[in-house]
């Protein structure tokens, strides 16, 4: 893959002061030219300051990845949680909607939320995001998403893994080994899912790492909805561990004493944990390649498609797959 970007000029180049001062003014909020532009790449996120209102956040879509069905089935679900006082950031809704559309753009309007990073170090700290994990779960559990997919083997593995073969993203002195660990790490979570079987599938939160989870002094607030899909309840857990198998045990522990008091929860899935892992490092090195025309992405990632990137992420996949071979965390 040539790591260059092209010249072709790309769609979130289009939104610009004007256009997104104009946007949110048509949907009912006017700016009064205050800006400040909010880490994320996926799309592209502004808080905007309000004539004679509360600042809010507007979140623009990135073109062509979700449809409108998608995006308001996710709106759906966030505003059916904070309508049961779980501390989710739902998207305002304006004229019957939540979603809204300016010159080809989407986008929706939230309030404003602020917070720090949860210590996750903290025993009391993780049961009380795990009992609001619960919580979301207990109400995903009910129904699956129609329109949002599935996390699967292969939508965040085999597909992934045939993308970025198909475009050359791999250098071709380093392809043989990228390709035997990504091979060898497919055929160890597939053999995983076989070994636990089926699972509980329900709505997650989809995203929900120390980053998603905003905490104040009242506590947490979940954030940032944009990857909810359907899948097992494990997903919503794993990213809040960290450490050793030692530490990861412990921290479960104490996510599950909370979350255990409003949802079930199925130990098998822990088998799942270090599996899951593995898709999430194909998934993610398929997602920066497909974002490189992406002006944004070469800036924040220079480091992507160097021999040194591939390299690591060939010893990454090599400790997966030592990690699924050793056995799972377990709890009571």
């Amino acid at each position: 893959m040539d790591p260059t970007p092209d010249d072709t000029p790309h769609p979130f180049s289009l939104l610009e002061p004007g256009c997104i001062l104009d946007a949110l003014q048509a949907a009912g909020w006017r700016g009064d030219g205050r800006m400040l532009a909010l880490n994320s790449y996926e799309n592209r996120v502004y808080q905007i300051w309000i004539e004679d209102g509360p600042t809010v956040v507007a979140k623009f879509y990135r073109p062509g990845r979700w449809s409108d069905a998608q995006i308001l089935e996710e709106h759906r679900y966030t505003t059916e949680l904070a309508a049961l006082e779980i501390p989710v950031v739902a998207p305002l809704e304006v004229a019957g909607t939540t979603l809204h559309a300016h010159e080809g753009f989407r986008f929706a309007v939230y309030p404003r939320r602020g917070g720090r990073a949860p210590e996750l170090d903290d025993p009391d700290t993780l049961a009380w995001i795990g009992r609001f994990v619960g919580r979301i779960h207990a109400l995903g559990a009910i129904a699956p998403f129609e329109h949002r997919p599935t996390l699967d083997i292969e939508s965040f593995g085999r597909e992934p893994r045939a993308w970025l073969l198909e475009h050359d993203a791999v250098p071709p002195d380093l392809l043989p080994a990228w390709r035997a660990a990504a091979d060898q790490c497919l055929d160890a979570v597939a053999a995983a899912f076989e070994r636990v079987g089926a699972t509980r599938t329900l709505r997650l939160h989809g995203d929900c790492h120390a980053g998603n989870v905003l905490w104040t002094d009242d506590g947490p607030h979940f954030v940032d909805f944009d990857d909810a899909r359907n899948g097992p309840a494990i997903q919503d857990l794993w990213m809040l561990l960290s450490g050793t198998p030692e530490e990861m045990q412990r921290q479960m522990v104490d996510v599950l004493d909370g979350y255990r008091d409003f949802m079930p929860f199925d130990r098998r899935e822990l088998q799942l944990i270090e599996p899951l892992r593995t898709l999430r490092l194909l998934h993610y090195s398929a997602w920066l390649a497909r974002r490189w025309t992406d002006p944004a992405f070469p800036a924040a990632f220079p480091w992507f498609g160097t021999p040194r990137y591939w390299q690591d992420r060939i010893l990454e996949l090599r400790e997966q797959l030592a990690a699924m071979s050793e056995p799972a965390i377990d709890v009571p």
